[in-house]
């Protein structure tokens, strides 16, 4: 299984703080923010990773990780995402790399408190299809949010007003090849972007979507408040332990 880790888009939510650095750059308690969503693919044994990113601070990246030496990896991989086209339209620029193998996709501002080694495992016995990992939140319509049926996910509602249930749909998403093939059908939504909660959607009504609920705390890092909390939690904790 391969591992892409999307750290493209201009970080608007961080105003003023993104506009002289990408957002996946900044640093969340002691490590710059991309470091853990990386970290989180090679606790799953993901060690083939893919960087997509965009933006005036790309160049950056290649500055901050090289060939990933600080990570125990031989090689890490880049690619460039041109304008603000969304999570899903970054991701289809990683069907290359991907080789037809299943992928594992986090998002850059994702933070965990432990690791998906049982979800990744899990999946690659999954025939086909798809896996996102859920977490129960006090606030799920800022968030993607599942309607189940006993172990059946019937849709995924983005942020709805009234929630069917307590779980957000976190920034990490587990799909065969099939994913390419999804997003080239896919039509932008109001705000112009390819959006990743139609990709799972499209995987719930073939039928071959799984779900997991993640164990330990997760946030994202994407706002202030949030990116001020992801700091907090990991100075408190810890993240990315694997047991």
């Amino acid at each position: 299984m391969k591992g892409v880790v999307l750290a493209g888009g201009l970080g608007t939510r961080l105003f003023p703080l993104t506009k002289v650095t990408n957002k996946h750059l900044l640093p969340v308690y002691d490590k710059p923010m991309i470091y853990y969503p990386i970290q989180t693919l090679i606790n799953a044994g993901i060690t083939d990773i893919l960087i997509v990113t965009g933006g005036n601070h790309a160049g950056d990246f290649l500055r901050l990780l090289g060939n990933g030496k600080e990570f125990g990896l031989k090689h890490i991989n880049y690619t460039y995402q041109e304008g603000e086209g969304g999570i899903a339209e970054a991701l289809g620029l990683a069907e290359f790399f991907a080789e037809n193998n299943k992928i594992c996709v986090v998002l850059g501002d994702n933070i965990i408190e432990k690791n998906i080694k049982k979800a990744v495992e899990n999946f690659k016995k999954q025939k086909e299809g798809a896996k996102i990992i859920l977490k129960e939140v006090p606030d799920p319509n800022r968030f993607g949010v599942p309607i189940l049926d006993g172990e059946k996910v019937i849709k995924i509602e983005e942020k709805p007003k009234k929630p069917k249930s307590p779980y957000a749909v976190i920034g990490i998403y587990l799909y065969d090849s099939t994913v390419f093939d999804i997003i080239k059908t896919l039509k932008p939504s109001d705000r112009g972007e390819l959006e990743i909660t139609d990709v799972n959607n499209a995987y719930i009504k073939k039928g071959t979507m799984t779900w997991e609920i993640l164990d330990g705390w997760w946030t994202d890092a994407g706002t202030i408040p949030s990116l001020l909390q992801a700091s907090n939690l990991v100075a408190k904790t810890g993240a990315n332990k694997l047991e």
